[in-house]
């Protein structure tokens, strides 16, 4: 890390020069140490100032490409590096820059050419290898990452696929009238189902009663259709289901389209738990 009182001393010794002779070369010393010192909009302004100035002074040029370079303006620093070169010719500290400037900007190939030819004339060049080093992983490291997030993204793809076949195997199967009637009957506490259409006649019935199944149907109808405009003139809006409970049996209707639906269960059946598993079974019928 720079030494923070050398910079700061060398800044106000190249800025007094600076001062005296505003024509002095010494802007571009000034902008490197302003540069070193993290001040890179003061670097730049002097910079600019000087090379007002002084536009053939190759050097500053190098400094206003370092200050670019740090400012990640790496199209302005590769064009100050060109016209560095321009002016002053090719030197290892130009080429070592511009090798910099090709990997900030992703062109690893281009830096790796440089600094291996930078490498064969000077191969105990720490920073060289340090640099050669880092154009030859990074791309390498890139490489994993983008294999590696193919693989999540592989991965991933095939753990929605057989999530989206889970959720379609889940899908609630279907049921139709019958289907209903006998898993209804099936259920703990639901003694016989019936269905009754339009016209109160029972089309299809499972039934393990006593009781008649075409007249409980036709009377429990009949009941349905007395109270449905009843409760409709004193708007409490159409009837949907109708439970009744009697001394030794329950009568549980739910109107459909085209008819309706009617479960009977004994004295002791749950009505709670009877409706909650008839209306989960409805939720599935399909006419």
């Amino acid at each position: 890390m720079p030494d923070a009182v050398a910079i700061n001393d060398r800044i106000g010794k190249c800025q007094k020069l600076l001062d005296e002779d505003p024509n002095s070369q010494i802007f571009a010393a000034l902008a490197e140490a302003h540069r070193k010192n993290g001040e890179l909009d003061k670097a730049f302004k002097v910079c600019k100032s000087g090379l007002r100035i002084h536009p053939k002074y190759g050097s500053a040029h190098v400094v206003m490409a370092k200050i670019n370079l740090d400012r990640g303006h790496y199209d302005w620093a590769e064009t100050e590096v060109k016209t560095a070169i321009k002016y002053d010719g090719r030197t290892r500290s130009v080429e070592l820059l511009l090798s910099e400037i090709h990997i900030y900007r992703g062109e690893f190939n281009k830096a790796i050419k440089i600094l291996k030819n930078l490498h064969e004339t000077d191969k105990n060049n720490e920073q060289i290898k340090k640099l050669l080093d880092i154009a030859r992983k990074i791309p390498e490291e890139q490489t994993i990452l983008v294999s590696s997030a193919k693989e999540e993204k592989k991965t991933e793809d095939i753990d929605i696929s057989k999530q989206s076949e889970g959720n379609s195997e889940d899908k609630e199967e279907k049921y139709n009238t019958v289907d209903i009637l006998k898993k209804a009957v099936s259920t703990t506490g639901i003694d016989g189902a019936l269905f009754i259409n339009n016209e109160g006649l029972v089309v299809e019935s499972e039934w393990t009663l006593k009781m008649d199944a075409a007249v409980c149907g036709a009377v429990m109808s009949e009941i349905g259709n007395k109270l449905s405009p009843e409760l409709i003139n004193n708007s409490f809006g159409n009837m949907n289901s109708l439970l009744i409970e009697t001394t030794d049996s329950v009568f549980y209707q739910i109107k459909q389209s085209n008819g309706l639906f009617l479960f009977v269960g004994g004295s002791k059946t749950n009505l709670g738990s009877i409706r909650m598993k008839i209306e989960n079974l409805l939720k599935r019928y399909q006419e």
